[in-house]
């Protein structure tokens, strides 16, 4: 008997690591806040500011790789934009999220843009501890603190796949289309606040490429 196994074709994302110059740029860019972020949030998460990419750096030494890089993987997702022209891509909007215990961000996805990214900037808690806490005691303890896409399989069926959270994952980037749902889940018993950046990706029409 003769049997082979078919894996349907399926977009994913993007896990990078980034380097010591990379997080130094991000570090230097969290520091200068723009604007309140908070009234385009789901979530309630009390401290969330718009930055900007100095000198495009990060735009130019790292955004512009995951374009190329998720583009040989999965394909272009912008070339499915109702346009006649072709058009570059651009930062559309940055921002630093400071959230504290029982802080939260609902199930999301991220609206006009075609990409969108997250980085892990300082995660205080370590989910092994954080599922041993009362709270999660006898219950579903694999979402308590933790990063979760949520995704539709062949079946229809949700699935979800789960960054269980800690220091590890510090200087961690996750780059994945905006269309693809996501929830931060809050942590508990911890006074320190764990510092992500986001961002997104959308086309600009008013430029040709």
């Amino acid at each position: 008997m003769d049997v082979k196994s078919i894996y349907p074709s399926n977009l994913g994302w993007l896990e990078i690591k980034l380097n010591e110059q990379e997080m130094k740029h991000l570090w230097s860019c969290s520091e200068d806040h723009v604007r309140d972020a908070r009234p385009t949030l789901s979530g309630n998460i009390s401290n969330s500011q718009y930055i900007d990419d100095k000198n495009n750096w990060f735009w130019n030494n790292v955004l512009l790789n995951c374009l190329e890089s998720y583009g040989k993987d999965f394909g272009n997702l912008g070339e499915f934009f109702p346009t006649n022209n072709r058009h570059p891509y651009f930062l559309s909007s940055f921002w630093v999220n400071y959230q504290k215990e029982t802080e939260f961000n609902p199930l999301h996805k991220h609206p006009n843009s075609i990409y969108s990214f997250v980085i892990w900037m300082k995660i205080p808690t370590h989910h092994e501890d954080q599922k041993k806490l009362k709270i999660a005691f006898d219950a579903n303890s694999y979402a308590i603190s933790n990063f979760v896409f949520h995704y539709n399989d062949i079946l229809g069926k949700n699935r979800g796949y789960v960054y269980e959270m800690s220091s590890e994952y510090e200087g961690t980037m996750l780059f994945f289309p905006s269309d693809l749902h996501h929830i931060v889940y809050p942590f508990y018993n911890c006074q320190e606040e764990r510092i992500s950046l986001s961002g997104n990706i959308a086309i600009d029409t008013s430029k040709t490429s």
